[in-house]
């Protein structure tokens, strides 16, 4: 059985195992390992995938591979997972679950725009600063990797709370927080 007929088969044969548990089958692969067979299996779902939803999926993929033996008896080892950041953004499920994002994304007229996702539907996404683009104009995107997204600056009320406690007094020391104790103990002799 060729590369393209086996993948085929894998994805009829484990699509309806993912789509009970409650994910969309985004990808399977097999990449030989020694004498054995990676099979890995990259599901997805909104809200994203837990260290349980990997388990929990894990252990009806291969219940259904074994039974199925689509491998012909193949030792094989089994790695199920999500779709890395660097998942190229191709259907509509995809620019979902970017929503809020920082995007990237190829033009089919060429060229690339790049802003947040506001928001996608069925028919095409909405990238702040660039507009309402259709699908059907989109080769595809990639979520960018930012180290200090907007919606994770430090919330105001704890940065007040912290900057309390660390007010200076008159004499240079810290004041006493709430608790009456002073923030600046001091080590060693004092005299």
């Amino acid at each position: 059985m060729g590369n393209d007929a086996r993948h085929g088969r894998l994805v009829d044969l484990l699509g309806p195992v993912v789509t009970a548990e409650g994910f969309d089958l985004e990808d399977v692969t097999i990449t030989p390992a020694g004498r054995r067979r990676l099979v890995r299996v990259v599901v997805d779902r909104d809200g994203g995938v837990s260290l349980d939803d990997v388990a929990d999926v894990s252990q009806s993929v291969s219940k259904r591979l074994d039974e199925a033996d689509v491998l012909g008896g193949a030792p094989y080892v089994l790695e199920v997972t999500s779709p890395g950041v660097d998942r190229p953004l191709t259907e509509p499920r995809h620019w979902r679950r970017a929503r809020g994002r920082l995007v990237r994304a190829e033009l089919r007229e060429g060229g690339t725009v790049e802003g947040r996702v506001r928001d996608a539907d069925e028919s095409g996404v909405d990238l702040e600063g660039a507009g309402r683009l259709a699908y059907g104009e989109l080769v595809r995107g990639r979520v960018q990797v930012e180290f200090n997204r907007p919606e994770e600056e430090p919330d105001d009320e704890l940065g007040d709370e912290f900057a309390d406690d660390l007010d200076d007094d008159e004499n240079g020391g810290l004041d006493e927080d709430a608790d009456g104790v002073a923030d600046n103990d001091h080590v060693g002799d004092e005299g």
